[in-house]
C-alpha cells in the first residue's frame, strides 16, 4: 500500500464503527463483497478512487480526512482564524456550581500560563526554542488526551494511528528531546552588542501581565508543591 492511503484502513474502519453499522451491511452499500471490505479495513488491498469517492459520500466525509491528509471530517485544514478563542465556553458549558471548582481554576492557569510564555517567546525571538517549546506542548496534550480516552474501553482506538503499547512510551521520548533541544536553544541563545535578552522577574511578569501573570505563578507554585 502506497504510503499516501496509509491511513486510509484504520479511518474507513473507524467511521463504520463510529457509526455502528455492520461490515456486512457497509460492503452491501457500497457494493463490494464483505471480503474486500475486510480487506480494504485491514490494509491487505488497496482500493480505486472510485471506491474511495464512493466511500466519501457514503459517511459524508471529505477525501482527505480518509486518507489521513485532514483531521477534519470536511477536509478542512488548521489555520489560526479556525482555532476557538481558549476562553470561550464550550457548548456544553454549565454553571460553576455544578463543577469541580479547583479544577476550573487550573484549567484557567494552564491558559493564562501559555499565553504568557508565548509572549514570553516572541520577545527572545528564537525559532529553535519556540518550535521545542510548542512540540514539548503538542506532545503532552497528544499524552492527555490518550489517557482521556482510555477511560472508556468502549472507545475506538482506531481514531489513532499508533498503537497504545508503544503510543505513550513514544511521546514520552518525544516530550524529552523537544525538552532537551529547548534546553539547547536557551542556552545558545546570546544578545546583540546593542541589545539585552528580556529579564524575567515577578515584578515584570505582573507589570506585564497582570492576571495572567497571576496564573502562571499559581501553577509554578503548586506544580513545585506536587514534585517538591
Amino acid at each position: 500500500m502506497s504510503n499516501l492511503n496509509s491511513d486510509f484502513p484504520r479511518i474507513l474502519t473507524l467511521l463504520r464503527k463510529e457509526r455502528r453499522i455492520s461490515q456486512k451491511q457497509v460492503a452491501e452499500d457500497l457494493g463490494v463483497t464483505q471480503a474486500l471490505l475486510s480487506h480494504y479495513e485491514k490494509g491487505k488491498r488497496e482500493c480505486g478512487l472510485s471506491f474511495l469517492v464512493k466511500v466519501a459520500d457514503y459517511y459524508r466525509v471529505s477525501a482527505d480526512y480518509l486518507l489521513g491528509r485532514s483531521p477534519s471530517s470536511d477536509g478542512g485544514f488548521i489555520t489560526e482564524n479556525t482555532l476557538p478563542d481558549p476562553n470561550t465556553p464550550d457548548k456544553d458549558a454549565r454553571s460553576s456550581s455544578g463543577k469541580n471548582i479547583s479544577i476550573m481554576l487550573t484549567k484557567k492557569m494552564l491558559f493564562g500560563g501559555i499565553d504568557v510564555i508565548y509572549s514570553l517567546l516572541s520577545k527572545f525571538n528564537n525559532p529553535k526554542l519556540t518550535t521545542a517549546v510548542t512540540e514539548f506542548f503538542m506532545m503532552t496534550v497528544y499524552s492527555c488526551f490518550r489517557l482521556v480516552h482510555r477511560a472508556n474501553p468502549k472507545n475506538d482506538s482506531n481514531i489513532f494511528a499508533l498503537k497504545e503499547e508503544m503510543a505513550f512510551r513514544a511521546a514520552h521520548a518525544g516530550r524529552i528531546l523537544c525538552e532537551g533541544r529547548a534546553v539547547i536553544a536557551a542556552d545558545k541563545i546570546k544578545p546583540k552588542p546593542d541589545e539585552e535578552l528580556p529579564l524575567i522577574t515577578t515584578a515584570s511578569l505582573e507589570f506585564d501581565y497582570g492576571k495572567q501573570a497571576n496564573a502562571l505563578m499559581s501553577l509554578v507554585k503548586n506544580s513545585e508543591k506536587m514534585i517538591g
